[in-house]
């Protein structure tokens, strides 16, 4: 077979090319899930639990099936039986689920029925008259509250505790210590469309419009649930309005699926806004303690990260804060440890940078507190404490450009014009200015994926994968990428993607969307090139016969011989003389475990912000935000600043705005939309700007692409953070950050 290259010459990939799928939406022809009608649609709504815990003792179902419209009322009593127990976590990555397998209540917001009807409006006001009864029993929705225990496993699998050297014996012999608690809050994911889904039976058959992140895992869990074959599934989902990891397992959408069984006809269950606060995962507060020790010099001699979170008192997923203290700074004795409470709420789950997120705010305030116990400039105390190696395994980066990122950062900003001290600086109005810095990471995760790539007779190429495009602009980093492998202009390549009945494509999720998916592109497009030089250096007719031991390049649609270039022909020209449609391919793409155990891999960058605090009124604003971020190669620079722009404003978010109100009596979400659940808008983010510093991995994966949708999120938090104690001398350690969490005194200088 010939050697084959096919050249970025020319190449899409790296070029800044609009998104391929705006026109559909600004134009509104792009469909979402709950945009489908088939023929026959009833309407269901959800029936949620008033209470945190107890039982349900009545529904008034006979006053909403008397209600005109209203078809059905599906409830514990009537519920189509299921092959599994929702219970039962036999199926692989998957959470218990609360399926109306009994009357009891395990957090507020539960789904405790389900109203089927001929229009929305019945089901909703159906859905009212039922005005369940409860037997209700204290609810513990607290941190406080509960008995602690310490988990087997953190996050999708890591050590509740890790320790590297002795970090007791590090903190002690510190020359400066500091030990101090942060709290972050319960936090809902809150993408634009709610989850939904639109659900048709034929016999055992099911058809399904529904967002995922997952189509695989979806699929075998609605198999293993209905107990029918996974290839009876079909789910449509060609674009999310959002997911952070929200959308990745399977939840309340089962009960439209089963509300369709139970009438026999196509069944649309759409989440009001205020039911995503509840059964679709969130992110749990936590308490972090952080004690860490330093020499004269400002040398790390000792972290330790201690994390108390919570889970349901039904399942079990522990937010691994910690595990951001393995890999950012060089101490030479680092100890992580995690513990839980079970609350009275629903599961906790994946949600933007889950772990880093909530840990790196903390252990990103520690150190300008430990910065400033060393009489230290925080930059300075970070590239003091720069790790050469992952700290806790010894391991070399694949690649590492945070000093690139620090430095590009920096002087994009003006940081050398920061003052150490707090509250020196204001602008011309009186505002109180603060200047902060966070560093940011985020693993280089790799997951399994496979597609298909074909040439046509046309000239033109085929790519097909079972794809999620959650707004990120997938569908055209993985078109650029598909050219690029082809040997293709991208206005000739015709990508396939959103179905479960497309080759799996792995799930959406983790910041690794990208890298995996592209890697099985990139494989089958150049398989799919293989193919057809050999079909063209075997054939005596062909300007190419006898090239396969030189090789061809693969460029612009042509096969060139690679030692002289004047010599080829066309994609079209070789499938014609073949009397061949097309040729195709396989391709896949898998983590490498001689990779993974040979080096560490992450993203990194820096985060500088300023903010803007009202000495009167304790009101802060952050007004400029300059993150510089190295993530390997680049195939579209325009959505990656996109995604960086993205991650600094749930950066923002964190620090200053979001969190859920629960009230403590009830379990209940008292803030539970978006006029109250507090979001930025772009009067809360004026100044965004994201820099891309350049670097290349050659063992990250076989494109060298490192995930871009969550590393920002990882030091915009921490930076703001900052930057108000900078601002005000006040070090705030309770997330976001109120008025009250300041008490600034007018009169101080």
């Amino acid at each position: 077979m010939a050697e084959v290259i096919s050249m970025r010459h020319g190449s899409s990939a790296g070029q800044p090319i609009t998104r391929r799928d705006g026109p559909l939406k600004v134009t509104g022809a792009a469909r979402y899930a709950a945009d489908n009608h088939p023929p026959g649609l009833l309407h269901a709504v959800l029936a949620t639990s008033a209470i945190g815990r107890g039982r349900v003792t009545s529904l008034d179902e006979a006053a909403a099936r008397a209600h005109p419209g209203v078809v059905a009322v599906m409830t514990p009593a009537n519920r189509p039986a299921l092959a599994m127990d929702p219970d039962d976590k036999s199926v692989p990555f998957s959470f218990r689920m609360d399926l109306l397998q009994d009357q009891r209540v395990r957090y507020a917001g539960q789904p405790v029925a389900v109203v089927i009807a001929e229009t929305l409006e019945a089901a909703t006001e159906g859905a009212a008259l039922l005005a369940p009864r409860y037997e209700a029993e204290p609810a513990e929705v607290s941190l406080d509250e509960g008995e602690a225990f310490v988990p087997p496993i953190v996050g999708a699998g890591a050590p509740a505790e890790l320790r590297h050297g002795d970090a007791e014996a590090g903190l002690a012999a510190a020359a400066n210590r500091i030990e101090a608690t942060y709290e972050t809050p319960t936090q809902f994911h809150n993408a634009m469309e709610p989850h939904g889904v639109v659900a048709a039976w034929d016999g055992d058959a099911l058809s399904l419009d529904m967002p995922t992140q997952g189509f695989a895992l979806t699929v075998m869990c609605l198999a293993a649930l209905f107990g029918i074959p996974a290839e009876g599934i079909h789910i449509r989902s060609p674009f999310l309005g959002g997911g952070f990891g929200s959308k990745l397992l399977t939840g309340p959408q089962v009960l439209g699926i089963l509300a369709a069984r139970l009438v026999g006809r196509p069944v649309k269950l759409v989440l009001r806004r205020g039911q995503m606060y509840g059964p679709v995962t969130h992110r749990a507060p936590t308490r972090q303690v952080l004690r860490l020790g330093a020499a004269p010099d400002g040398g790390l001699t000792a972290l330790h990260h201690h994390v108390r979170t919570a889970t349901s008192r039904f399942d079990d997923f522990i937010e691994p804060s910690g595990g951001v203290s393995h890999t950012l700074y060089a101490a030479p004795a680092i100890r992580t440890t995690h513990e839980a409470v079970r609350l009275d709420t629903g599961t906790p789950g994946f949600m933007r940078a889950p772990g880093e997120a909530s840990g790196s705010i903390a252990l990103e305030s520690a150190m300008d507190e430990m910065a400033l116990a060393c009489s230290m400039d925080p930059l300075a105390f970070r590239l003091r404490n720069y790790a050469e190696v992952e700290p806790v395994s010894g391991k070399p980066f694949s690649s590492k450009a945070l000093r690139e990122c620090y430095a590009q950062g920096a002087a994009r900003f003006g940081w050398a014009g920061r003052p150490l001290a707090p509250r020196t600086m204001r602008d011309a109005q009186g505002m109180l200015v603060g200047w902060g810095v966070g560093t940011a990471t985020f693993p280089a995760h790799l997951f399994q994926a496979a597609a298909r790539a074909a040439i046509r007779r046309d000239g033109s190429g085929l790519v097909e994968a079972g794809a999620h495009d959650m707004g990120q602009g997938a569908w055209t980093a993985f078109t650029q990428i598909a050219a690029e492998s082809l040997g293709l202009d991208v206005e000739r390549v015709e990508f396939r993607s959103g179905t479960s009945d497309l080759p799996d494509a792995g799930i959406a999720g983790g910041s690794a969307h990208t890298a995996t998916l592209g890697g099985a592109i990139r494989d089958a497009g150049l398989k799919a090139v293989a193919r057809l030089a050999e079909l063209a250096t075997e054939d005596p007719r062909s300007p190419l016969f006898g090239a396969g031991n030189v090789g061809v390049v693969a460029r612009d649609g042509r096969l060139l011989r690679r030692d002289d270039e004047g010599r080829g022909e066309s994609f079209a020209e070789i499938l014609a003389r073949a009397g061949l449609a097309e040729v195709e391919a396989k391709g896949s793409a898998a983590p490498d475990p001689a990779a993974a155990e040979a080096y560490a891999s992450h993203a990194h960058g820096a985060v500088f912000a300023e903010v803007k605090v009202d000495p009167e009124l304790g009101q802060v604003r952050a007004t400029r935000i300059v993150g510089a971020f190295a993530a390997g190669r680049i195939i579209n620079p325009r959505l990656v600043r996109s995604q960086y722009d993205g991650g600094m404003i749930w950066g923002v978010s964190c620090a200053l705005h979001e969190r859920a109100a629960i009230d403590r009596r009830s379990g209940r979400v008292m803030n539970a939309d978006l006029a109250e659940y507090h979001l930025p808008v772009n009067a809360d983010v004026p100044s965004l700007e994201a820099i891309l510093v350049e670097e290349r991995d050659p063992h990250v994966n076989a494109l060298g692409i490192k995930g871009v949708g969550e590393i920002a999120i990882t030091g915009t938090a921490g930076a703001v953070a900052n930057a108000v104690w900078h601002a005000t001398g006040v070090r705030a350690r309770r997330f976001p950050i109120a008025v009250e969490d300041l008490l600034l005194d007018p009169a101080a200088p």
